[in-house]
């Protein structure tokens, strides 16, 4: 068997002030062939998982570019058309191909291409042959559209959020592409639309409950593949935004149509209980402070890198500082000019500096403070399971009352109490952690937290979907629309 491998993969928030090119790219992940690192990165597993899988069926394993850019707004068209098209000349060179194995994330917009891995799933088809099996990884957070499910024969997203599996996914993908391959499986893909758009945590119930369940029926039906949640991306203002369940069975379609069916009006029977409660900044601080241990946790979901926004907003800093909280770190606030200044100070420098929210409205208003520059580090990174994510030359100031502060170059959301040490912060000593994550980073924080608290603060990102104003997504969804199955067979 010969199999061709390779990433694209981006989320893209088109609210976003942040455009990228092939610089984000390049400061996230770029490999060319052969040279993706050992660990894998979030959407690019399928890579690393081949190798070993290659290794071990005996087959040919041809790897082609793998790329990631976090998560940020609209993708630049000849950024996106030039990595396309390197992916796509090296999939002809490597002909013929048994299969196109790919890591995509599955949110990606870029100017000109509101499907863009649509766009590239239907050329790898073109090229490929109608022979060949097609299959992908993809991220929850993700738009299944269409177009994609036409041109593959398999996909396989990420179940849990926080995306501890993402290895997992890959494993599954090439599992079953190795199944596919040899005869014993003949995949066939449905999808139920549930007309909703929400946040999924599996962290808590009922999400937790709901994937167990997922879980329990790919282990003990015969008749199914693998079954994947969609989530949907509320920041990506496209046609076929919305959450949708995905099952993939060995030649079953009626059996997947109807658990699809199941499994989504499961979902939209619980719309709007999925997300953790939030509260306020001045809520939080006051809870924070009057904790008996720390550290706290407050999780700046909003504020959230992850999502496309800059990571740059002050208005959970600014309500800690007028309260007068003590022991507290923040991790991190994006300010590359911050940053750079610090960098020309050095270690130990007593300065006057201006830092945070300066990508857009809604995220306070900028810092002033002379700061001391406590710690320098250059392409800093941290933990996110079993890869390392990128954070870029960052900054560790500590402010007049003691808060320390990690400023960061390369956007990311705070994934593990790594990002503390890796600027020579004890996270478990601290009272309270101020982070910038929805949920990503429950799994690695919660083992040292005394209280986790999930902050709304501001407007960097548009997470009311009844409010939030779309031009190009559905408006027959959830909670756009109270009932959007109102005269189906689905109707509530």
């Amino acid at each position: 068997m010969r199999i061709f491998t390779a990433a694209l993969a981006t989320e893209t928030n088109t609210f976003s002030p942040i455009c990228i090119d092939r610089r984000a790219f390049e400061a996230s992940l770029y490999a060319p062939p052969g040279r993706h690192p050992e660990t894998p990165t979030l959407c690019t597993a399928v890579v690393t998982v081949g190798r070993a899988e290659a290794r071990r069926r005996g087959w040919t394993l041809i790897e082609g570019t793998a790329a990631w850019a976090d998560p940020a707004g609209l993708l630049n068209r000849e950024a996106y058309e030039s990595l396309r098209d390197e992916i796509l000349g090296q999939l002809r060179a490597a002909l013929p191909v048994d299969a196109v194995l790919l890591g995509l994330h599955g949110a990606m917009v870029a100017d000109g291409y509101e499907d863009a891995e649509g766009d590239l799933l239907e050329r790898v088809r073109a090229i490929a042959g109608p022979g060949a099996l097609i299959g992908a990884t993809l991220d929850p957070h993700s738009h299944l559209t269409r177009r994609r499910v036409a041109a593959s024969d398999l996909l396989v997203a990420f179940k849990e959020f926080p995306h501890t599996d993402f290895v997992d996914a890959a494993r599954d993908l090439w599992r079953l592409a190795g199944d596919a391959l040899e005869k014993r499986v003949r995949p066939a893909i449905s999808v139920f639309d549930c007309r909703m758009i929400d946040v999924f945590p599996t962290s808590r119930a009922p999400m937790r409950g709901i994937v167990d369940d997922m879980r329990r029926t790919e282990r003990d039906d015969p008749l199914v593949l693998s079954i994947s949640v969609i989530h949907g991306f509320m920041a990506g203002d496209v046609p076929e935004m919305g959450t949708k369940v995905l099952v993939v069975t060995d030649g079953a379609q009626a059996h997947g149509d109807a658990l699809a069916r199941r499994i989504g009006l499961e979902l939209f029977r619980h719309r709007g209980t999925f997300m953790v409660p939030q509260m306020g900044p001045e809520d939080a601080t006051r809870r924070a402070t009057a904790a008996a241990r720390g550290p706290v946790v407050i999780a700046d979901v909003w504020d959230n890198p992850g999502g496309g926004t800059a990571g740059d907003a002050t208005v959970i800093l600014t309500e800690l500082m007028r309260q007068g909280a003590e022991g507290v770190a923040v991790g991190t606030i994006w300010d590359p000019v911050a940053v750079s200044i610090c960098m020309a100070a050095g270690e130990g420098a007593t300065i006057p500096l201006r830092f945070g929210a300066k990508s857009a409205p809604g995220t306070g208003n900028p810092i002033d403070a002379r700061v001391e520059v406590v710690r320098l580090a250059r392409d800093a990174q941290m933990r996110f399971g079993e890869s390392l994510a990128p954070f870029g030359d960052a900054a560790h100031i500590r402010l007049p009352d003691g808060t320390d502060v990690i400023l960061n170059t390369v956007r990311a959301q705070s994934f593990d109490p790594s990002l503390f040490t890796a600027l020579g912060i004890d996270p478990a000593a601290r009272r309270i952690l101020l982070i910038k994550s929805t949920n990503h980073f429950h799994a690695a924080f919660a083992p040292i937290a005394s209280e986790i608290l999930y902050c709304s603060a501001g407007t960097p990102y548009p997470n009311d979907p009844a409010r939030t104003p779309y031009r190009r997504a559905p408006r027959d969804i959830w909670p756009i629309t109270d009932d959007p199955h109102a005269g189906s067979e689905y109707s509530a």
